[in-house]
């Protein structure tokens, strides 16, 4: 038997450009994870969570690394689903790690990243950018750079000193948004039909994550705040949100925090401007009925 984990991941910066050749920031999130067991069995069998996902992981596994023949595969997670904070890729890539684990293989993270990715985009047909597996594949605090055409698709990537992140929390929705394909398909249909607006944003998304980098590394912490909220001004003026993540992000504004997508929509990243005002900011979001997390 082998048992791996994966974290939730929530975007910083630069989102939603890592599907279209940008750069980004995102971290993962040890409070939150999707935990997978893998146990040797005379026929395959998987539990009923993310069924779907633990299959085509197994059969991406066996294409590569030739077995194993039969496992029974079970998946348990505390992450939120459909709200933008990788819950899905989780569960894929905590059950390569396990299948890799029980079968007594090795991956590099940039090799698990790709792996995880095919296993969504080519295996299943999911519209899915890179950031969420490479975070997840690192771990930690992790500045992405897509720019580079051909490869695997997930680019390289720098893990950063975690203590350079602000005090920050993340607020998600208690009840399930939409899958995050639907976003990342309708971007990716006006990229493709060469809407100048879209191909404009990314350039943007990018540039702002760049920027990001360089208020960490100044310990800038104010004008980061400022770029999240450049980043959902950027998200709001380019696709129509859902009225309840919109809200979410102007309710944690209001307060004095900056505030942007954690992901492609269902929770939020809110870097108080007083740092002082972050529980107070959590406990106003819980109030209001959404879940909160201080990674």
């Amino acid at each position: 038997m082998a048992a791996a984990s994966a974290y939730a991941r929530a975007a910083l910066l630069g989102h939603p450009s890592d599907g279209f050749g940008g750069r980004t920031i995102a971290f993962t999130i040890e409070e939150l994870e999707a935990r997978v067991t893998v146990e040797a069995a005379d026929a395959t069998s998987v539990g009923s969570i993310a069924p779907d996902l633990l299959i085509a992981s197994l059969e991406r596994f066996r294409q590569e690394f030739g077995g194993p023949d039969a496992a029974r595969i079970t998946c348990q997670t505390t992450i939120p689903r459909q709200v933008g904070l990788g819950g899905s890729s989780a569960i894929v890539i905590a059950a390569l790690r396990a299948l890799a684990g029980e079968q007594g293989a090795r991956f590099e993270p940039s090799e698990l990243a790709a792996m995880a990715l095919a296993v969504e985009s080519e295996d299943l047909g999911i519209a899915a950018g890179p950031q969420d597996r490479v975070a997840q594949a690192h771990e930690g605090l992790i500045h992405m750079d897509f720019s580079e055409p051909g490869g695997s698709g997930v680019g390289s990537s720098e893990r950063l000193d975690r203590e350079l992140l602000p005090p920050l929390l993340v607020a998600f929705r208690t009840d399930e948004g939409r899958p995050s394909s639907i976003a990342h398909r309708e971007l990716r249909a006006r990229h493709e039909a060469g809407d100048r607006r879209v191909r404009s944003a990314m350039a943007e998304a990018a540039a702002l994550a760049d920027e990001g980098r360089a208020a960490l590394d100044a310990g800038d912490h104010a004008r980061l705040a400022d770029l999240l909220d450049l980043n959902f001004e950027l998200r709001r003026d380019l696709v129509e949100l859902d009225p309840v993540d919109m809200w979410m992000a102007e309710f944690a504004q209001e307060r004095g925090a900056g505030a942007n997508y954690a992901g492609s929509g269902g929770a939020i990243v809110a870097v108080p401007r007083d740092p002082a005002r972050l529980e107070d900011l959590k406990a106003d979001l819980a109030a209001e009925g959404f879940g909160c997390v201080v990674p």
